[in-house]
């Protein structure tokens, strides 16, 4: 079954992600539970503590600063992740700093992989969080600080969510979804504008492949 990363500051919120690990493993699949707090004092053992995501961390003097150095180290420590195939999707859970950092390693992670975002920053504008990535952002309803019949659900929900996107996505790599053949792929952007053009291009490409 697919490894699931479970991501996210267990110096703050770590009670939180151990559960949607349990819920994951639950399901029968595998958790890797990363701590990316600012602390280096996680509230339950991580799998991969953040001095192995920033060899030689030390807690800066405010809190901005080490968010900011826990975001930049995160892209190529998710992509390590990815190539060497010890993850197949990542899960987090946060408010405005651990929404930045765990986005940070998402935007860094392949097109299709399942990332899915509980923050209770997803019914703002996420442009930012997002980029070009296909994050899936989730609205947390409470906030991320502690487990209730509210949290519970909400917890629960996007962790069947990210394995079910996980268990789907080894599916179609195994063969068994769809393909998209030898065609070349032909990239075009389009806006409401210029939709009839794009369309009228997609056309003729296809009539022509």
């Amino acid at each position: 079954m697919p490894t699931i990363a479970v991501l996210g500051t267990l110096d703050t919120k770590g009670r939180e992600h151990a559960y949607v690990a349990e819920v994951i493993r639950s399901l029968g699949h595998e958790a890797l539970l990363i701590d990316a707090g600012t602390t280096d004092r996680p509230q339950v053992a991580p799998d991969i503590r953040v001095t192995e995501i920033l060899p030689g961390f030390s807690r800066p003097a405010d809190r901005g600063s080490c968010i900011a150095e826990v975001c930049a180290a995160m892209p190529a420590f998710a992509e390590k992740l990815a190539a060497s195939g010890r993850i197949e999707a990542v899960i987090s859970l946060g408010g405005g700093g651990g929404t930045s950092i765990a986005t940070a390693a998402m935007r860094a992670l392949p097109l299709g992989m399942p990332k899915v975002m509980v923050s209770t920053l997803a019914s703002g504008n996420t442009a930012h969080y997002l980029g070009t990535s296909d994050i899936t952002m989730m609205p947390a309803v409470v906030d991320v600080a502690g487990l209730n019949r509210l949290s519970r659900a909400v917890f629960r929900a996007a962790a069947h969510a990210v394995c079910a996107m996980a268990a789907a996505r080894a599916s179609n790599q195994n063969g068994g979804g769809e393909s998209d053949g030898e065609k070349p792929l032909v990239v075009a952007s389009m806006f409401g504008n210029t939709t009839a053009c794009v369309e009228a291009a997609k056309a003729q490409v296809e009539r022509r492949v």
